[in-house]
């Protein structure tokens, strides 16, 4: 405690280079806290069930043929039919239990309450089981509740759903709750933490597998092997490896795959069927549940972690200056202490103290910067995300950034506690030299300190400046269709359980009602979002396209309202838009896009042509306009082949979304919309409600939020650097003070000794530049994925970086220069 105390008074009395430490410390560890919390949530957090490490994920990498359908818990051939599920499920050995699982979209009302637009969980019986949770309230579902295909109308609510909707009242047991127009008993409530095992998913309310033909208005995907839909994943049984598991359940795969489902295979090649027979089970180690979203943001965090790594190590270098700038200033007070004798470990034991002591109060301050810091980086993620990631310390990061402060204050205080407690301190002092105190030594760490803030500046700059460059690009893609002043947003009106004949009637009413706004200029109706991420694909049959077994012949497609096209500014490039004669009974039609006219070699000749989704013996829909390309669900990906019916003539739809124009300011649009639609059904919830422009944003929010935070550590680490650059030539300036004095007295003018402040910063910034330049290219390779319109090594974001590096170092050291400069000569002669 003594050394603790004399510490602290020692640190309260330089106030001002405690504040700059302190505050150094607490930008570089609240940047790092900040970005390993969200690491941490999405990557590294494991769920909160019984031994998530035993917890695998399958996949079936290979040739499908039919229908997939996949979502955020993994990519589409990570999803199985329900009978492969069964199979493996009643046949397998290796695992304590297989689960089943899928999220759906539901409209969820309990005891007369309005529908809720939520999120809900199909799970098979096994899901609760396997996963070792305990109910907050009443009982989870088991595996009697998933024996019979619609005959399990059972619900556990989820215990957020439960505590915010409900106000966690116990009466819910055995009370109905609707979802998706579907009557289910409420038998009890899952655990408090327990999100789901999908990131980016949090379902309220948890369904048995088997009722998914009412919740969907019966798709009958139960008796199809040719429907993949549904995740699985399993425990391992003790004593189990993840090999031995793998095996175990191919032995079963194989056999389904060869004896069953082979001859179910239509359309195949012999080549691709032979590689289907082949296919494999993938078994995977999935602690922290299944989701797409992981893989998505591993290389962005990973390049933000390290960026913040580079922040630190900048701030800390400055630490490192700061002390030793101190240490000269104390070599007589640990001259005397040694003299006195005490012992030079207990000299460097306090003095490493202090240094412990400054990072421990910045890393306190640092998880204030860090909750800010998450709290305005999650303001950049789209709506809903918030619900996710959250801006909390959890004690994972408390633990990583104390272990981070406590490494910051032994490596960076080592030396110059090493430093200002040599041995020959006691004669250099004694002997009166003034640069006894190891100065040269010294000057050279510090020197080697700012080359490498400078280095790591140079790297980041040029980094920020290619994500920046990268958004720069994203923000001028020609989208093709207008955005500005159109409202968005979607109704299902099936999951209220309607008929397609009411949907269809409800559509028409909305649409009407819309139109009659004030400032309403069009309503235009589509079955796909635009931008969103959502892709509907189908295989087609072009007239004239020959095609065998292997031909790529998919297609994404949409079903709009007619007047869509014009509705959103889009021109046809020829032919006609769909009419509101387009509709049941009449023939059949269709609009395709540029692309879709050059990979079918359609050309010039599209309209007339011919198209079917069924067979090549059936083209049924006739090509009646073309449209230029526009952006179909991704902003910054290639524009894919579509082809677009109308909305008329599909009599199943039960959900749409609605783009609204409007003359006027958006905003009252926006306000408007939830009251129009309660006017036409006051039980449909309002979904996805936005402008089409903060869509197309959110589509691309990934590029803003790293362009953003990459240019601010940029800068923050560029400001850090001139510190340390400033602090090194004012020190060094205070150092050669005589030697200036004797240059001036021998005839050296005031422009000389500014050049020769100059030179020497002009040769560490040269120095940090160009090794700065090496990092950036490797990180520029690195993060070539996230870039869009730029390569890693683009010579005009070099050349920018290092102008604002050379400006920034040129400023500070441009005050050192012109204090040196006015150094009287015989005050300087005097100088000790």
């Amino acid at each position: 405690m003594i050394n603790i105390r004399l510490a602290a008074r020692t640190l309260i009395r330089s106030p001002l280079v405690s504040g700059i430490a302190i505050a150094s410390l607490a930008l570089g560890i609240g940047a790092n806290a900040a970005i390993f919390s969200m690491t941490e949530q999405m990557l590294l957090s494991k769920l909160p069930v019984r031994a998530p490490d035993e917890l695998v994920a399958l996949k079936a990498p290979g040739p499908q043929s039919g229908s997939n359908s996949c979502n955020q818990a993994g990519e589409c051939d990570e999803v199985f039919s329900y009978q492969m599920f069964r199979d493996l499920e009643r046949e397998q050995t290796v695992l304590t239990g297989l689960v089943a699982h899928r999220a759906f979209g539901g409209n969820i009302a309990l005891r007369g309450q309005t529908p809720i637009s939520g999120e809900g969980m199909m799970v098979s019986g096994s899901y609760f089981p396997t996963l070792g949770l305990n109910p907050a309230l009443g009982r989870l579902l088991g595996p009697d509740d998933d024996q019979t295909i619609g005959a399990h109308p059972l619900a556990v609510l989820s215990y957020g759903y439960w505590s915010t909707q409900l106000g966690s009242d116990p009466a819910v047991l055995n009370q109905p709750i609707m979802v998706n127009g579907t009557d289910f008993t409420v038998v009890g409530v899952a655990p408090r933490g327990f999100h789901g095992t999908t990131l980016g998913s949090q379902p309220d309310v948890y369904v048995p597998l088997t009722m998914e033909g009412l919740l969907k208005q019966g798709t009958g995907r139960f008796e199809n092997r040719r429907s993949f839909w549904i995740y699985l994943f399993g425990r391992l049984k003790p004593e189990v490896s993840v090999a031995q598991a793998t095996t175990g359940l191919n032995t079963v795969y194989t056999r389904i795959i060869n004896e069953v489902e082979a001859p179910l295979q239509k359309g195949m090649s012999d080549q691709t069927l032979q590689r289907f027979k082949e296919k494999s089970l993938v078994l995977t180690v999935s602690p922290q549940g299944q989701s797409s979203i992981d893989e998505e943001a591993r290389i962005p965090l990973t390049l933000l972690l390290a960026v913040t790594g580079f922040v630190l190590l900048i701030a800390c270098a400055n630490i490192a200056n700061l002390l030793l700038a101190r240490a000269a200033g104390r070599s007589t007070e640990m001259a005397v202490r040694l003299s006195l004798g005490a012992s030079r470990t207990r000299l460097v034991a306090q003095l490493l103290t202090e240094s412990i002591l400054l990072a421990i109060v910045g890393g306190l301050v640092g998880l204030l910067v860090a909750r800010g810091t998450l709290l305005l980086m999650l303001a950049m993620f789209p709506a809903g995300v918030n619900e996710v990631l959250r801006a909390e310390i959890k004690p994972s990061v408390l633990l990583y950034t104390a272990i981070l402060s406590l490494a910051t204050g032994i490596v960076f205080g080592l030396f110059p506690a090493l430093q200002s407690t040599r041995k020959d301190l006691i004669t250099s002092i004694r002997s009166g030299a003034m640069h006894a105190l190891g100065a040269r030594a010294a000057m050279r760490f510090r020197s080697a300190l700012v080359v490498t803030q400078l280095a790591l500046s140079m790297a980041l700059l040029v980094s920020a400046g290619l994500f920046v460059k990268s958004l720069v690009n994203v923000s001028k893609v020609d989208l093709g269709v207008q955005t500005d002043n159109v409202v968005t947003f979607a109704v299902s009106p099936e999951l209220n359980g309607y008929s397609n004949q009411r949907n269809q009637i409800l559509f028409n009413e909305l649409r009407d009602a819309l139109a009659s706004e004030p400032g309403v200029t069009s309503v235009a109706m589509g079955l796909v979002p635009l931008m969103s991420g959502s892709n509907w694909g189908n295989s087609v049959y072009v007239q004239g396209f020959e095609a065998d077994a292997d031909t790529d012949r998919n297609s994404r497609y949409n079903e709009i309202s007619a007047g869509y096209f014009s509705s959103l500014g889009v021109a046809l490039r020829s032919g006609r838009e769909f009419t509101e004669a387009d509709a049941l009974g009449a023939p059949q039609v269709a609009i395709v896009n540029e692309t879709f006219t050059k990979k079918f070699g359609l050309g010039q000749n599209a309209v007339g042509a011919y198209i079917s989704r069924g067979s090549r013996d059936t083209l049924n829909i006739q090509i009646v306009g073309v449209i230029p390309d526009v952006k179909y669900s991704e902003v910054k990906a290639e524009i894919p082949p579509v082809f677009y019916l109308p909305l008329k003539q599909d009599s199943t739809v039960g959900s749409l979304y609605f783009y609204v124009t409007t003359s006027l300011e958006p905003t009252a649009l926006l306000r408007g919309v939830p009251g129009i639609v309660k006017g036409v059904d006051p039980t449909l919830p309002v979904e996805e409600l936005k402008t089409l422009s903060k869509q197309v944003e959110e589509n691309v929010f990934l590029d803003r939020f790293i362009s953003s935070t990459a240019g601010t550590f940029a800068l923050l680490a560029t400001l850090l650097a001139a510190i340390g650059l400033y602090g090194v030539l004012a020190y060094s300036i205070a150092q050669r003070t005589r030697e200036i004095g004797v240059r001036m007295a021998l005839g050296a003018d005031a422009a000389s000794v500014r050049g020769m402040v100059m030179k020497q910063l002009g040769r560490l910034t040269l120095i940090g530049g160009g090794l700065g330049l090496m990092g950036a290219i490797a990180l520029g390779k690195a993060a070539q994925s996230l870039l869009y319109g730029v390569t890693g090594l683009d010579p005009a974001v070099i050349a920018l970086a290092a102008a604002i590096l050379g400006v920034v170092s040129l400023l500070a050291g441009l005050v050192p220069a012109l204090r040196a400069a006015r150094i009287p000569p015989m005050q300087a002669l005097r100088y000790e």
